[in-house]
């Protein structure tokens, strides 16, 4: 009884997180959204800012939303950006148990400072943080600078709302991969 519970529960939270046959955005909506997300990051963060326009490449999920009921889900779609512009188009998905109640947005901004760690990425099948790259979440310190150590990261990671950059949040077991628009 308690197993056929667990499934019913498992079940319940699947079908919350799981795509809705609404089309998915066409190339030309998520680059709107992509740049809506990028004039947000640069408002809260003008230290982001700087660190995005030295790096290689700016992978951009504007709205990933993350759902759950006990066993949770996420998902997203952005766009990779090289040199300002578009160049590939990546979903992101992470599943997630525990105590958990409720739905949100947030956008995420992946920052590849070399192109190293761009190469290693864009020629990966689909690539997990934490498994294929490690990526370090930056905070803000005194005066909205970001941590010395952080900056010297090679993948650096910001997840943000429309109230500024959200902390205690984590990329790792996030599963990335290509998809086409």
């Amino acid at each position: 009884m308690r197993m056929h519970r667990a499934l019913a529960a498992m079940s319940c939270a699947l079908l919350l997180v799981a795509p809705c046959d609404a089309p998915a955005a066409s190339r030309e909506e998520l680059d709107a959204e992509v740049r809506e997300a990028i004039g947000n990051f640069h408002r809260h963060s003008s230290a982001g800012k700087e660190l995005a326009q030295k790096a290689a490449g700016v992978l951009v999920f504007p709205s990933v939303i993350k759902a759950g009921i006990g066993i949770g889900g996420e998902y997203g779609e952005g766009a990779l950006l090289v040199g300002g512009n578009p160049v590939a188009y990546y979903s992101v998905a992470a599943a997630s148990i525990g105590f958990q109640l409720g739905a949100q947005s947030r956008s995420q901004i992946i920052l590849f400072m070399n192109e190293h760690v761009l190469s290693d990425f864009r020629n990966s099948k689909g690539w997990t943080a934490g498994v294929d790259g490690s990526v370090v979440l930056a905070t803000l310190g005194a005066g909205g600078a970001i941590d010395t150590e952080t900056a010297k990261k090679p993948v650096i990671g910001f997840i943000f709302s429309g109230k500024g950059l959200m902390y205690n949040l984590t990329f790792e077991g996030s599963k990335i991969s290509r998809i086409e628009r």
